[in-house]
């Protein structure tokens, strides 16, 4: 099976490397797109790999895995949605863009709603299989276990704080966390990660980095893989962020700000001043903690690590049965859309 991994965006990296791993594993033929803008992000340099689209034509692919919103129509290959995050109650999470032949799903809440899309629209299938990046959930949990250790006797600290603020202007936080995250750090117990979504404004990015200078137990975290710092976390403050859910499945507790999910399973309030006195509760009462199993059981019931290995296997035996699709049929304005993004057939 001939693959296309298909990156428009670095978050891609880390939710595409472990079906790389099973592709790799099966001996499967498997090229890499990337855009010229996250080309200097790129960390597997030694794979095939390709800023060209034309590339992508001469492959001649069987499957294409794309954690984003577009894909050519024109390449041939099954389309095939694998997601960017958990977080349902985002614009557009939902929307059909027709782009895409297959739908692989993260867990019950979204298998349901795009199965209700799926009779409506009549042109796409849906299949659960878990997410694969949360399949070192199931692996290798402790991975980071020497490093987290490092850190905190390196700033003498004994709790990890992890701020993992959304970028949408209307629903980040990341504008009124400076001065309660300056409160938090009287406290020398705590030490505190930022990762910021790679959209973030830079405005705001050089902002917590002037403040980080000024105190050794807050660090701005510059890897682009998140789950490493998910899994050294104790904690984390966050607002309207898929990261909230990718966290809630590791049981530890969550604080955010002003989220706009209808069901809401962690600590979420709207007064920023009071992060000090939350952080001190969630992590020595945690309250909500009863409450994440709804999140496991609806939105990724899988901990065996093989999700990576799901999909692959799951778009293998759908290709032997349906076939290769050469087009996707889409609407003359979905066609100009994708033209002036990638360029015409």
């Amino acid at each position: 099976m001939r693959t296309i991994l298909f990156c428009q965006n670095n978050y891609a990296f880390g939710i595409l490397e472990p079906i790389k791993q099973v592709l790799t594993q099966k001996g499967y033929d498997y090229i890499w797109f990337i855009t010229d803008k996250i080309k200097k992000d790129f960390p597997y340099t030694s794979d095939n790999y390709t800023l060209k689209i034309s590339d992508l034509k001469a492959f001649n692919s069987d499957a294409i895995f794309v954690p984003g919103n577009e894909v050519p129509h024109y390449l041939r290959g099954l389309k095939v949605q694998i997601f960017h995050g958990l977080a349902g109650e985002k614009k557009g999470h939902f929307r059909i863009r027709h782009y895409f032949d297959l739908y692989l799903t993260q867990g019950p809440y979204f298998t349901n709603r795009f199965n209700e899309l799926k009779e409506e629209h009549k042109n796409f299938d849906v299949i659960e299989t878990g997410w694969p990046k949360l399949d070192i959930y199931g692996k290798d949990k402790s991975k980071y276990d020497k490093e987290k250790i490092k850190l905190l006797k390196e700033s003498n600290a004994k709790k990890i704080v992890l701020y993992a603020p959304t970028f949408s202007p209307k629903l980040t936080s990341a504008p009124f966390l400076i001065e309660p995250l300056k409160e938090v750090l009287k406290n020398p117990d705590y030490l505190v990660l930022v990762k910021f979504h790679p959209l973030m404004d830079k405005g705001w990015v050089e902002n917590y980095k002037a403040f980080a200078s000024t105190n050794k137990r807050i660090i701005v975290a510059e890897e682009k893989n998140i789950i490493k710092f998910l899994l050294m976390a104790d904690v984390l403050v966050s607002d309207t962020s898929s990261v909230i859910y990718e966290f809630l499945l590791l049981d530890k507790p969550v604080i955010t700000f002003k989220n706009i999910s209808e069901k809401i399973y962690w600590n979420d309030v709207d007064d920023y001043a009071k992060l000090n006195t939350l952080i001190e509760h969630n992590l020595y009462e945690d309250s909500f903690a009863n409450q994440r199993q709804t999140i496991y059981n609806d939105f990724h019931p899988y901990n065996d690590g093989k999700s990576a290995l799901r999909m692959v296997e799951t778009v293998q035996n759908y290709i032997e049965i349906n076939g290769v699709p050469k087009r996707r049929k889409i609407s003359f304005l979905r066609r100009m859309k994708i033209n002036s993004i990638f360029g015409k057939a």
